[in-house]
This record gives structure tokens, C-alpha cells and sequence, in this order.
């Protein structure tokens, strides 16, 4: 009978144990984080339990498993076009772009069982979207050293990927399976909120949680003000509430943030900044890496909750201010390609910190800075959220493409560009950009040489294009995602980014010898180029003085010379 009384008790505990699901970092004393297997196992257990949640799985990254989504949904609806016709906010959660900044990871395990168990309340106008992992390859690549500034849990993951490329620059050039696969799940939810959940490092000050939030300069106007002058101040003041106060992102430089300091410069190669480029209002919370990580996990998931129930409270001003938004954006003819900090506009912050101090090194006996935790203070500081114009382009008619660079219109078609083929073979004027000068860094960055300070010039031709070429005509909802990626001069553009190098390479060429005897001939048909060559002679010493040079420049002011060179490969139709 005891034994039976025994089985009974021992069930029970097992059952209550099921339904309560804790986490890895709750049973840990919030010490440890879940392993990626862990994680998606739990989430499994989740999603049969409860029937709010659905565990979808997306496409397969570069680590072999693949990148999964968890829809949350207390009407069990889980279409995403359906959730935007009813009218809710959908929110899109990251985690784990960095696996050795886990917080995300465990705060959304509990965000989302809590939400199931019905502990907090999902308001009906709000579903919610949480990608459990990104980096899964970073996440399998687990130690306790590679974040030495950052203060537990006892084990992690690693910032790169299976490729070792950091993901959180991947989100244009699309090197990773893992930006593809997520691109895929972005377009397929359209969502109105994106946070992508990180830890920071740099200074140290009193907060746990800060936030980067998008640059709302970059927005169209409507959605861009109400996001930095109502939106903002709501999540502020909700973590507020929660006991858990937050400040800007201190991106200081130095080691005084006393000193003030600037927004976080966010272009699309980050997920905030590639959020953006659809209108969605983004964040990436950075909780503060000496934190204890309890804590850190803590202010996540509060953050959470406060995006949750605030984006209810303003669902219909951030719905329809947003679809206003992308309206405009169709209509709209000048679109900025990079920007720079305005040094003249700042807002005044409070902020909590810690006075710097000096002693003694005990590795170099050297003076050394640190942080004097018994010197807090609070003291207003200038914090530059203003970003204006550094570069601008006018929205053509329409870009054309040659089908051969099929990588960049891959990623075109992703992100949802609309575009059509050439039914035959079509002769066009176009506006084409020619590369008149460019550098590119002598040191790899994220897998690429990235070129920068292009400079153009512009001509129209009348260029041939096959059947099958395509046309990608403005207007559309992605406009700023056509135009950014497509003009050269934009901050990540496809160009800067290494997509079309193959046309900054002579395929052709000639022998002196040769080119002699053909040049002479030449000239003599057009005496305009000899002119044109000795009076550029007279202004360029180092021309007067090398034959090679000359010969090099009729070359280039003669129907020898290859046009594709240096002639980018993406054309505007103006007229």
C-alpha cells in the first residue's frame, strides 16, 4: 500500500513538474542557460501542452538544424496575414544572434510559457512571434571564456556562426543560411515590432537593461515621431513601473558616459537597421554584461511583457500610422542613402553611474581605471539622437538587373521585391553609373573587402538587354530596401558590399606592340583623341612622361575598350 501511495505522490510531482515546465535557467538557481537542444526541446513540450503555441520550423541554416519560429496566439490563430487583417501588432522576437548573450533565450522561455499558463495576459490585439535560437552554430560552439567582461551563466555559446561570420552584420550581404532563413520568417510576418535581444559591453553604470532604439530619423515621418516621442517614453516608463529602469544604449566613448554620448548608428547590415527598412519600428535591448545573469534574464523578460502590453495600448496608432507610413514611402522620391549625426539637437538624460577612479595594476603596476561603486551618482547627460542627411538619391522609374547577377536578385526576391522578366530581347536608354574611383579595405570584414568612397558619374545609354533581364519597377512597399541596396552609394549597399566587383576587372587587354601599330591608324581617323591626349599631357607630367600611359588612354577613348568596364551592372529607367 505504501509503495502504490508512493508511485501515486511520485506522479503527481512528475505531472505538476510537466505542466509547470521550468527552465534550464530556473532550475539552475538562474546560473545556467539552455543549450540550443534544450531549448528547442522545451519549446516542443510547449507547444503540446499548450494550444496557443505552435513551433514552426523555417528553413535550415548553415549549422544543418533548422531556424524555428514560435507563434503565440491566444485565439490559436497563427496566420500571420490573418493576425494584420484583425488588426493585431505583431512582434517579432530574436534571440541568440550572439549564443554567449543567452538572456533572450531563457527571459522568452518563460515569456511565453507564462503567456500560455495565462500568469500575464496577451491583450487579444497583440500576437507575438519569438525565433527561440538564431545563431545555432554559434550556440553548439559552447565554453565559459569567450565572454571574459560579461558575468555568467556558467557556460555559453560563441559570436560566430558555423561560418564564423557574426550575424548581426549579415542581414543584407546574406552570407549566412541563417539571414536567409530569417529574412524568409520576416517577410512572412510583416512585423510591426522587431526586438532582437542582446547584452552589451563598454562602460559600467547602475542600470541592467538599456535599449537601442531605431533612428527614427530613418523612418518616414509619421511612424518615425510617434515612435521616438510616445513609443519610447511608454516602454520607459513601463519598465519603470516594473522596478526595472532602463536608459538609452550607452555607447560612450572613453570611461565617462557622464560625458554624454550618441545613438547608436544602426545601418541594414544590423538587424535593427534592416527592420527599418520596412517601416518596422525595431529595438535591440542590451542588458548591462556585469549584471548578474539572473538579473539580466530578469529585466529581459519585463521588457518583453512592457513591449507587449504598451504595443496593445497604441495598437491602433502604431497600425495605422505605420501603414500610412509605407505609403508614403511608395510615393516618396528622394530616399536617403547614409546618414550623420547632428551635433546641434541632444536631449538631456538623467543617467546612474559610477565615478571612474585610479589604483594600481596588479598585472603591469601601472595606474589603472575602474569603475568606484562607492561613488554612484546621477547626473544629467546630453544624449545626440538627431541624424540628418549624408548623401540622398532620386527614386528612378524603375532599376534594371541583368539576370546574371542572380545573387543580389535572390535576395531582391526574398525580401519580398516585386519584379517582372524582358519577354525579348530590348534595347533601352538608361541612366548607367560608371565607378570613376573607389577603395576597398585591405583587411577582410564579415567575409568581404568592403569598397567605400565611391565616387560616380552618370551617362545615358542605350544598353541591350536580353530576354529575360529583369525589371524592377518603384512604388512598391520595399522601395527603401530597392533603393538601398541598389544605389552604390548607400551604406550597405550590394556595391559596397562586394556583389558586382567582377565589373571592376579588364577582361581584355592588348600588347604595346600591337596596340602601335592599331592606335596610329586610329588617331589618324580621329585627330579629336590625338588633340584631347596632348592636352591632357600638358597638365599631367606623369602621362607626358610614359608611353605606356598613352597609349592606355587612346585605348580608353577608343571602341577597343571593354564599356562593361567599371559600368555598374544595375541600370535606372528615368523617363
Amino acid at each position: 500500500m505504501k509503495k502504490f501511495i508512493l508511485t501515486i505522490h511520485l506522479f503527481a510531482v512528475c505531472a505538476l513538474h510537466a505542466q509547470n515546465l521550468p527552465t534550464s535557467f530556473e532550475k539552475s538557481g538562474g546560473k545556467q542557460t539552455a543549450t540550443y537542444f534544450e531549448c528547442i526541446k522545451y519549446y516542443k513540450q510547449l507547444a503540446t501542452q499548450y494550444s496557443s503555441i505552435l513551433l514552426k520550423t523555417g528553413d535550415t541554416t548553415d549549422a544543418g538544424y533548422p531556424l524555428n519560429v514560435l507563434l503565440y496566439s491566444a485565439g490559436k490563430q497563427f496566420d500571420p496575414i490573418v493576425w494584420h487583417k484583425q488588426k493585431k501588432v505583431v512582434i517579432l522576437i530574436n534571440n541568440g544572434i550572439h549564443p554567449g548573450e543567452p538572456d533572450g533565450v531563457d527571459a522568452s522561455m518563460m515569456f511565453l510559457r507564462d503567456l500560455a499558463r495565462g500568469k500575464i495576459k496577451c491583450p487579444p490585439n497583440v500576437a507575438i512571434a519569438v525565433i527561440p535560437l538564431y545563431n545555432i552554430g554559434g550556440s553548439l560552439n559552447r565554453s565559459s571564456f569567450s565572454r571574459v567582461n560579461q558575468n555568467g551563466p556558467e557556460s555559453y555559446g560563441f559570436r560566430g556562426n558555423a561560418q564564423n561570420l557574426d550575424l548581426n552584420r549579415d542581414f543584407i550581404k546574406a552570407d549566412s543560411k541563417n539571414a536567409r532563413a530569417f529574412e524568409k520568417i520576416f517577410q512572412w510576418l510583416n512585423p510591426d515590432i522587431f526586438s532582437d535581444n542582446h547584452v552589451s559591453d563598454g562602460a559600467d553604470y547602475q542600470y541592467t537593461m538599456t535599449l537601442i532604439s531605431t533612428q527614427h530619423n530613418k523612418l518616414q515621418r509619421e511612424i518615425g515621431d510617434f515612435a521616438h516621442d510616445v513609443f519610447d517614453s511608454a516602454l520607459y516608463r513601463g519598465m519603470v513601473q516594473k522596478n526595472w529602469p532602463m536608459i538609452p544604449y550607452v555607447n560612450a566613448e572613453g570611461d565617462d558616459p557622464a560625458k554624454g554620448w550618441e545613438a547608436f548608428y544602426e545601418p541594414p547590415r544590423f538587424s535593427s537597421g534592416y527592420a527599418a527598412m520596412f517601416e518596422t519600428i525595431a529595438f535591440i535591448p542590451e542588458t548591462h554584461m556585469l549584471k548578474p545573469f539572473a538579473d539580466r534574464v530578469w529585466s529581459t523578460y519585463y521588457l518583453m511583457q512592457t513591449m507587449m502590453e504598451q504595443a496593445s495600448v497604441y495598437a491602433n496608432d502604431i497600425i495605422t500610422k505605420r501603414q500610412h507610413s509605407i505609403e508614403a514611402l511608395q510615393q516618396q522620391k528622394q530616399f536617403v542613402l547614409s546618414w550623420k549625426l547632428d551635433t546641434t539637437q541632444y536631449d538631456i538624460i538623467n543617467f546612474k553611474g559610477y565615478e571612474p577612479g585610479y589604483k594600481t595594476s596588479d598585472v603591469t603596476g601601472m595606474q589603472r581605471m575602474f569603475y568606484d561603486h562607492t561613488k554612484p551618482y546621477n547626473k544629467p547627460v546630453k544624449f545626440y539622437n538627431t541624424y540628418v542627411p549624408a548623401a540622398t538619391a532620386e527614386k528612378p522609374k524603375a532599376y534594371i538587373i541583368p539576370q546574371g547577377w542572380w545573387y543580389a536578385i535572390d535576395l531582391l526576391k526574398l525580401n519580398g521585391v516585386e519584379m517582372k522578366r524582358l519577354d525579348a530581347d530590348t534595347t533601352i536608354e538608361v541612366e548607367c553609373y560608371h565607378i570613376d574611383d573607389y577603395k576597398s579595405m585591405p583587411r577582410p570584414y564579415e567575409k568581404h573587402h568592403r569598397n567605400y568612397d565611391v565616387k560616380l558619374s552618370t551617362q545615358t545609354q542605350s544598353i541591350k538587354f536580353l530576354k529575360g533581364d529583369y525589371i524592377i519597377c518603384t512604388g512598391q512597399p520595399h522601395d527603401r530596401y530597392i533603393v538601398e541596396t541598389l544605389e552604390p552609394l548607400s551604406d550597405d549597399s550590394f556595391f559596397s558590399w562586394n556583389f558586382f566587383d567582377a565589373i571592376l576587372q579588364e577582361k581584355e587587354g592588348y600588347s604595346d606592340y600591337r596596340w602601335e601599330d592599331v592606335a596610329g591608324e586610329y588617331i589618324k581617323q580621329h585627330p579629336e583623341i590625338k588633340q584631347e591626349l596632348e592636352e591632357k599631357k600638358k597638365t599631367d607630367a606623369k602621362l607626358a612622361a610614359s608611353s605606356s600611359l598613352q597609349l592606355n588612354f587612346v585605348y580608353k577613348h577608343s571602341p577597343y575598350y571593354e564599356s562593361a568596364h567599371n559600368r555598374y551592372p544595375v541600370y535606372r529607367l528615368v523617363k
